[in-house]
């Protein structure tokens, strides 16, 4: 979704900046609903207050609702054709590109010095091993913790001010 939002909300419209929507991405994965959702939210809440947020909410959910019941219904009658399980075959590559695409885009606005790098690090590899682990690791208390780390390395750096 990352290039998706950047494309409509950055390039197109200019409502935001390259940081606010890698931070409104970033809180957006936290919270509960789809990332998409959540993004307009925060957005729609910038440009319009309350009512703002509420408006663009209820903008972009209300015909995707329509599209995918739509879509749920007619698809049981044609899943089991070849030529619908390719196509699926199909998205899942593309997926996975923009999944690609939105990582090295992240990584351009995000990683800029030591200390940027080993958070990334660190959350990375606890990542890669907490399938492994005998307990669960939560997303938000990462992204909690990252916050923290970063918000003292910036005022550690700073003198302490």
């Amino acid at each position: 979704m990352y290039p998706v939002l950047r494309r409509e909300f950055i390039e197109e419209r200019g409502w935001i900046t390259e940081e606010e929507l890698t931070d409104y991405y970033a809180v957006g994965q936290c919270t509960p609903g789809v990332v998409a959702i959540n993004v307009s939210t925060f957005i729609g809440d910038k440009r319009g207050g309350a009512a703002g947020g509420f408006a663009a909410t209820f903008g972009f959910v209300t015909a995707p609702l329509f599209i995918i019941a739509l879509l749920a219904a007619s698809l049981r009658a044609f899943a089991e054709y070849p030529v619908v399980r390719d196509a699926f075959a199909g998205v899942r590559v593309c997926v996975c590109v923009l999944v690609v695409n939105a990582v090295a885009r992240l990584w351009r606005n995000s990683v800029t010095d030591g200390a940027t790098f080993f958070i990334f690090a660190l959350v990375f590899a606890l990542c890669a091993v907490s399938p492994l682990l005998p307990f669960s690791v939560s997303p938000a208390a990462v992204v909690a913790a990252s916050a923290l780390f970063g918000a003292a390395w910036r005022r550690c750096k700073r003198g302490g001010r």
